[in-house]
């Protein structure tokens, strides 16, 4: 069952690792989902740094080539494939990261993803934001809410906090009654991530952070800490750690083997936890219940993502050098006409 106007869609795909000059955009045959696969008219797709570093060879797994990429579309379903039962043509849906990029990609007109990938999102939100949940609430809520179970008035440090990822942490630290201390490189974005919601923001490359958590505390330290960066930057997170605390470390964006931070950990008990969203999308359970608080919480306006800047389909290249440049506030979009 299917429908689609397009015979040759574009798709985005990449021969070689390298710069963002290696994504391609080539016409190819429309494809027929098979078993438990549904096929999207894409209207936008939410970029991640996941899928940057896929392009550059730097990510969990490597590319097989030629290579599609991508996690995060919205569009609408126009084709199912046999045994598809729980969406049908015509659904408004948007895809959740619980593939791998080898087997599937989102990037092009048309993308096909297995139908355990794609979920309904509300009314009250666009395309463009409907590509922007799923990746950026669940990595924060399986994180945050589930491991890190932060209380009414603990404070939550958030590192690289102006992505789309440390936006939602902030977000649902505060839904959670506790503080969440944004950092971010320089006093650039401070302003920004203040009017966000952050209770306070401390510049790292400006500011002596062990020195201002420390004061922000009252020499206790954090409860939590969310991070994607790790390397050496670890034992620095350490020093900001009250006793007991724990450092969940969600990516690799130093590009730098990562020193446990042995003695402070052992001073403090510290609790250091390697996470991926892959724990939270992959378990039915846990998926389930994240997914239903994030609808919620949309649906409710409690949550909105933060929208920074949308790039045309053509220009995404473009777009993937906007992300390696670090000025976003909040997600990149790329729209599909």
């Amino acid at each position: 069952m299917s429908w689609h106007p397009i015979t040759m869609p574009k798709i985005v795909r990449f021969h070689h690792t390298g710069p963002a000059e290696v994504l391609q955009i080539e016409d190819m045959p429309l494809e027929q989902p098979k078993k438990n696969e549904v096929r999207l008219k894409v209207e936008a797709i939410g970029l991640n740094r996941a899928e940057v570093m896929f392009r550059t060879g730097a990510y969990l797994e490597s590319p097989n080539f030629p290579a599609r990429l991508g996690y995060e579309a919205a569009g609408v379903i126009d084709a199912v494939g046999p045994g598809v039962t729980a969406v049908k043509v015509g659904d408004r849906v948007s895809t959740i990261p619980s593939f791998s990029m080898n087997s599937y990609g989102v990037y092009g007109e048309t993308a096909i993803v297995p139908v355990h990938a794609v979920a309904r999102y509300p009314d009250n939100l666009s395309p463009v934001e409907g590509t922007s949940i799923w990746m950026q609430y669940l990595t924060a809520w399986g994180g945050v809410i589930h491991y890190g179970k932060p209380g009414p008035g603990e404070h939550v440090l958030i590192t690289a906090a102006s992505s789309s990822v440390g936006l939602a942490a902030i977000e649902l630290t505060k839904l959670a009654g506790a503080h969440p201390i944004a950092v971010t490189r320089t006093s650039a974005k401070k302003q920004a991530l203040l009017d966000f919601g952050a209770a306070k923001v401390i510049a790292s490359a400006e500011e002596d952070l062990p020195a201002v958590v420390r004061q922000l505390t009252n020499e206790k330290g954090v409860e939590l800490i969310f991070d994607p960066i790790a390397g050496k930057f670890v034992e620095t997170l350490a020093q900001c750690a009250a006793r007991g605390a724990q450092i969940i470390e969600y990516g690799a964006l130093s590009y730098e083997p990562t020193p446990f931070p042995l003695f402070l950990a052992l001073e403090k008990g510290l609790s250091v936890r390697g996470y991926t969203l892959f724990e939270i999308t992959t378990n039915s359970d846990l998926r389930v219940r994240a997914e239903r608080y994030v609808y919620q919480q949309l649906e409710q306006g409690k949550l909105r993502p933060k929208i920074d800047r949308t790039f045309p389909l053509s220009n995404i290249a473009e777009a993937h050098r906007y992300m390696e440049s670090n000025q976003q506030n909040g997600k990149i979009v790329v729209t599909v006409p």
